[in-house]
């Protein structure tokens, strides 16, 4: 494999505090050098004046895998949810899982916590570790029984791993569409109140504590959940949490006009709570930013509100909607990079996140300030549906490394 040298990129390695000009030289995939090194002449390379290299993507909790369009955001490893066909609940499947995406994206599975995620009988999570899972995960639905969830917890402390949870109280959001408030009533949506993100928070919390547990919220979407956070981390529990840039950019008014492609899981919220996020985004209080990749089909999205499935396309615009909200919220481009990289490795201790010398060569490039309009029909991804369409965004990708290989050219 001849080696990659990328030049005269703006490098931002959060993990390592660096954001510099320079070269990167890549050998026998793994970042050889980084400064201005002698380059082989039999070196293949990348002119990247004027562009950023970071880390490769590492994208905290999708609920399907699709390698071509995580490569074109940048993204070169997932955590891919359990909520698959079929669940992922079986060593041999997370195995499978694993294999997914390769060679060009690393696909980490994450073990359902219960059989079928069905929230009564606890999966085998001690063979899927060893089957290459790296954390457990309840899916898109809370586990209803708190005794469930504390026998759960207190297995993934004994294997130390963390326990991913969607947060929302099942009793109240059951055949819920939208968030409680002015819209839902005025579009006469069946609703819940904000307060079932709180509600189920504050007892993961709980029960992690006191089964010594490392608990993440996958979505915190309200403003309470924020603090039910920040009063867990005071106390010294070991919680993370992350949200997807679809609650820092739009809130529950989206769904006006029964659009479909607005339903999300948990659905927007309130101004309020909208604001609240990105304060939450820019003290520190949200570790990362997934795109909770979720496509559905046209069958699944063009069809009466209550009917319509949840969920979005996120993969490919993670990284324009990412820097969005960054500037809505003041925060720096590194962090914001650390967010969708450093952090999300460290928190699952996967491998990725930094351009070390000695790590293996997972970068992005891309232009931070080049203008483009989302189009959903132009979508690698096979779901289009995302409630961007059309919006005028900047930030794009322009080659994604996989491995010293390039897997994506913009």
């Amino acid at each position: 494999m001849k080696p990659l040298a990328i030049t005269d990129a703006r490098i931002i390695d959060p993990a390592r505090g660096i954001d510099t000009t320079a070269d990167i030289l890549v050998v026998d995939r793994m970042i050889a050098a980084i400064g201005r090194p002698e380059i082989p002449s039999d070196a293949m390379r990348i002119d990247a004046a004027g562009l950023v290299a970071a880390p490769g993507l590492v994208d905290a909790g999708v609920f399907k895998s699709e390698p071509a369009a995580f490569l074109a955001g940048g993204i070169t490893r997932t955590l891919l949810m359990p909520d698959q066909s079929p669940v992922i609940d079986d060593p041999a499947l997370a195995e499978r899982a694993q294999r997914i995406g390769k060679p060009h994206v690393w696909v980490h599975p994450l073990a359902a916590a219960t059989r079928g995620l069905a929230g009564t009988e606890l999966a085998e999570v001690a063979l899927m570790k060893a089957a290459g899972a790296v954390a457990i995960a309840t899916g898109r639905r809370q586990i209803a029984s708190s005794a469930v969830m504390y026998r759960l917890l207190q297995y993934a402390a004994a294997f130390d791993l963390v326990t991913v949870v969607h947060a929302e109280d099942t009793a109240l959001t059951e055949g819920a569409e939208a968030t409680t408030g002015e819209t839902a009533t005025r579009l006469g949506l069946a609703s819940a109140p904000a307060i079932a993100e709180a509600i189920a928070i504050a007892r993961d919390v709980r029960l992690a504590e006191a089964a010594g547990a490392r608990l993440h919220i996958h979505k915190v979407t309200t403003a309470e959940g924020l603090d039910v956070i920040r009063a867990a981390r005071a106390r010294g529990a070991r919680i993370t949490c992350g949200t997807a840039p679809a609650y820092l950019l739009l809130n529950d008014e989206a769904v006006t006009g029964y659009r479909t492609f607005t339903r999300l899981s948990p659905p927007l919220r309130s101004e309020d709570d909208r604001r609240a996020l990105l304060a939450g985004l820019a003290d520190g209080t949200i570790d990362c930013l997934t795109s909770a990749h979720d496509p559905r089909g046209q069958d699944e999205k063009r069809l009466p509100f209550a009917q319509a499935m949840p969920g979005m396309s996120g993969a490919e615009t993670l990284l324009a909607l990412a820097i969005s909200a960054g500037e809505n919220a003041d925060v720096p481009l590194s962090r914001l990079i650390a967010m969708m990289s450093a952090t999300p490795a460290a928190i699952f201790g996967v491998p990725g996140g930094n351009l070390g010398e000695g790590s293996p060569a997972d970068i992005v490039l891309f232009d931070p300030g080049a203008p483009w309009r989302i189009a959903a029909s132009r979508f690698v991804s096979a779901g289009d549906n995302t409630p961007f369409d059309g919006l005028p965004v900047q930030g794009r990708v322009k080659w994604t490394v996989k491995g010293g290989e390039i897997a994506f050219a913009g």
